[in-house]
């Protein structure tokens, strides 16, 4: 694939099956008052145990997202890399950009690269600089090597087809230079030398048997589009034996210098190289009895493997990149497509493994024989070349920004880890890979601390493929941790999951994490709280992924939990303009729950939840207003009782009410009857001075229909969600902000605060006589039916005369 345009790949498939067939954490605001779709999830510790590859997490160059995915492996491939010239620094795009040979490669890795610098020119700096990023974030480093025969020589632009090599734009590739190395290569000799490539590697960071050497080597990118993609270097078709042929030779120079370093070969581009090489002029000739040329090409390796005395391929590479459609467009590429197209996106993971699954595709529809892939590759590696391990280097299952997509990575991201597969690394195709991201960082960082998901492999199976997807892990053998990956692909209905886990633990806690359709950011949701004989049950919304990390109870280093004791001891100090409380810590606390009550009030609401600490700072406050504060203590078994309530009055001016300030509202749900509420808020300054956002307040009012408890989440603000506090008081929601805020400049406005709300049991609301929503503005506008307050002043808007749930 193309590291430089990243465009719609070519659409040979769709050519091959010509030529051999003859012919051409929160619910959706569409959630509504669907009913709960029962699922049935079984967890054994027990069965289906192995070992989780930890190079499943991976990328490729280029694609490194917000760098807080924790991912584990690291290629430098793609088209570019087969026109590379190590020597200087020079690649050639090929097809994907006008044949230009230039100094691309140099620019994706950050090395500066201005008219009159010269350190693009440093020999195997743009391999150097990547493996530098790779040890720093202790990954794996996959390299390509150059095998199509010859590389870049210049960096002077577009080459005409006149210029095809063997010409001067072009540096003879050779696998062994059967002379000694130098680590500085000689530029004017038209050569360039793999094995001494691999030497400059081993002399720099040692070899691959070393914690800093270059663990792994990629014979080449997708060869059997080289005629296509690099006409300019491999005009011809690539022969079935030629490839072979090319491959065992190369393998051959790259152990002769660093034994250790693991080879992968093939780099197939997709289902038409796996079948027959994109129908190579000489497959019919040598097939002989192979179905397909996987079979072959293994088989070939093998026994060139055994004629040099040494293992010549290490790992099987193949790229996938699906050819599945929903809605009368293909999931991978132009876009999130429709809703049927995302559905299929969603489905889409089950060609990798599901046997009863068939994808509307023409492979699924003419080569069903070769699915499921994962378990047909491994068949194939097990019958011809047993101990070769797979990996997936380039693949991507298309809407990186939409759930839909998000979704599918997850699911992907397990199965690989079930299916046993030794590397996978994520192309991206789209400029927003958020949800992608989210879906490692449900795997690699769900807490926000680098903690992950499990290193071996369990029994994980649910009743409901279509609308669920289940995987599950456990952190070592002792099964103290186990982990569970469930999503909800369903659009509409939340899945009640009933969970039954089979095993020599008992779990008595468990935390849940997840990502859904309103945003994908990496959450806690509520926690397990009610397990009885590893039996339990959870809500997962629609369009969700959950991560649930159970803990087990029983042993002396783990005893089993009770209630928490009620916090004791309580203290408030007054400071300017906020109160610190601090408290003694409960036994068997998990954390803590703050609430607070205005003066006059005997109505208690929730401040701040999980909190983790015995002390915290209330800064949303207005000076001379007197504040009650109770604490609970909170554990996997429930919330203690309220500790004794203390008070304070904090300190500091009062600035007079800013008269110039306007709120605007906005439905982003208009639907009345559904299981959330989803206000939009935009707060103006039409004054002439700032103003500190944390002395504003926001008031929204509903009516609460029901007795359950009450949710509220911040999906994106442009202040910052984090820095916007929600309480629930009689008949309506406050919003307030915190000091990190910062100001409201006159004339500016705070952009988009995205307020959601929903019930703990997800029960639904019916706002049609609700104050405050209005769901003909569908845009933000001024609405007086949503008040706003300016150091406790009513500065914006008409209070209810009533308000209550």
């Amino acid at each position: 694939m193309t590291t430089k345009t990243r465009k719609k790949r070519w659409a040979v498939s769709v050519l091959t099956a010509a030529a051999v067939l003859g012919s051409s954490l929160i619910p959706l605001s569409s959630a509504g008052a669907a009913a709960a779709i029962p699922v049935s999830i079984q967890v054994d510790t027990g069965k289906d145990r192995s070992e989780i590859s930890p190079y499943i997490y991976g990328t490729n160059a280029g694609m490194d997202m917000t760098g807080t995915e924790g991912f584990t492996a690291r290629r430098l491939g793609g088209n570019r890399m087969t026109g590379y010239n190590w020597e200087n620094n020079a690649s050639n795009a090929g097809s994907d950009w006008y044949h230009s040979s230039d100094s691309y490669m140099c620019t994706v890795m950050g090395i500066p690269d201005a008219p009159g610098t010269t350190e693009c020119d440093t020999p195997g700096l743009v391999h150097t600089k990547f493996h530098d990023q790779s040890l720093q974030q202790d990954a794996y480093s996959l390299l390509t090597l150059q095998m199509a025969g010859y590389a870049a020589r210049d960096k002077d632009g577009e080459v005409a087809e006149s210029e095809t090599a063997p010409s001067a734009r072009w540096s003879e590739v050779q696998f062994s230079k059967g002379a000694p190395f130098s680590s500085q290569p000689d530029l004017t000799d038209g050569k360039v030398y793999m094995d001494e490539f691999v030497n400059f590697m081993v002399d720099q960071y040692g070899s691959a048997s070393t914690s800093t050497g270059v663990q792994g080597y990629s014979l080449d990118n997708e060869p059997a589009l080289w005629s296509h993609t690099h006409a300019r270097i491999h005009p011809n078709p690539v022969g079935a034996r030629e490839l072979v042929d090319r491959s065992a030779s190369l393998s051959k120079a790259v152990k002769a210098v660093d034994p250790a370093a693991e080879v992968f070969g093939g780099v197939f581009y997709g289902f038409g190289a796996y079948l027959n090489l994109q129908e190579a002029s000489d497959w019919e000739a040598v097939r002989g009895n192979h179905k397909w040329y996987i079979d072959y090409y293994l088989d070939q390796m093998k026994r060139a493997s055994e004629a040099e005395g040494k293992r010549l391929l290490d790992v099987l590479d193949v790229h996938w990149y699906p050819e599945a459609q929903g809605g009368g467009q293909r999931i991978t590429f132009g876009g999130v497509g429709n809703t049927e197209t995302k559905k299929a996106r969603m489905q889409a993971p089950r060609t990798l493994w599901d046997p009863t699954y068939q994808e509307d595709s023409w492979i699924g529809q003419y080569f069903s024989d070769y699915l499921p892939l994962l378990p047909k590759l491994k068949q194939s590696i097990d019958e011809h070349y047993p101990g070769t391990k797979l990996a997936m280097t380039e693949y991507n299952y298309g809407g990186e920004g939409d759930i839909s997509g998000g979704l599918a990575q997850a699911d992907v991201l397990g199965i690989m880890g079930k299916q046993g597969v030794y590397m996978a690394n994520f192309w991206q195709i789209g400029e927003d890979t958020s949800y992608v991201s989210a879906a490692y960082k449900l795997y690699r960082n769900y807490d926000g601390s680098g903690s992950a998901y499990g290193s071996t492999n369990v029994r994980a199976v649910t009743s409901d493929l279509d609308n669920s997807s289940v995987h599950a892990s456990v952190a070592d053998e002792t099964n103290d941790e186990l982990h569970l990956i469930v999503m909800n692909k369903n659009m509409e209905a939340p899945l009640q999951a009933d969970i039954a886990i089979t095993g020599d633990k008992t779990y008595s806690s468990g935390r849940v994490f997840g990502f859904d359709a309103a945003s994908p950011n990496v959450t806690e949701a509520a926690p397990v709280t009610s397990i009885a004989g590893n039996h339990f049950t959870y809500t997962v919304p629609p369009l969700t992924a959950y991560h649930i990390v159970l803990k087990a109870s029983g042993d002396s280093n783990n005893p089993p939990e009770t209630a928490p004791e009620t916090p004791t001891g309580l203290k408030a100090a007054a400071g300017e303009q906020s109160v610190t409380l601090s408290w003694n810590a409960s036994a068997g606390a998990a954390s803590y729950t703050v609430k607070r009550a205005a003066a006059g009030s005997s109505s208690y609401v929730t401040l701040a939840s999980q909190v983790a600490g015995t002390t915290y700072t209330d800064p949303n406050v207005t000076a001379g207003t007197t504040y009650h504060y109770v604490v609970s203590a909170v554990n996997s078994k429930g919330e203690s009782p309220d500790s004794a309530p203390v008070s304070a009055t904090p300190t500091g001016s009062t600035m007079p009410p800013e008269t110039g300030l306007v709120l605007q509202y906005r439905a982003a749900d208009t639907d009345a009857k559904n299981n959330q509420i989803k206000p939009h808020f935009n707060i103006r300054n039409t004054g002439t001075k700032a103003v500190n956002l944390s002395d504003l307040k926001i008031r929204y009012y509903f009516s609460k229909d029901g007795s359950a408890a009450m949710n509220a989440w911040i999906d994106w603000a442009q202040v910052g969600s984090s820095n916007i506090n929600r309480t629930f008081a009689d008949g309506y929601v406050e919003v307030s902000f915190a000091a990190g805020a910062g100001t409201l400049a006159a004339g500016g406005q705070t952009g988009d605060i995205q307020l959601r709300m929903a019930k703990n049991d997800w029960s639904n609301f019916d706002e049609s006589n609700d104050y405050s929503f209005d769901p003909a503005k569908t845009s933000y506008s001024d609405w007086n039916k949503v008040t706003l307050y300016h150091n406790g002043t009513l500065v914006w808007g008409i209070e209810p005369l009533s308000a209550s749930y």
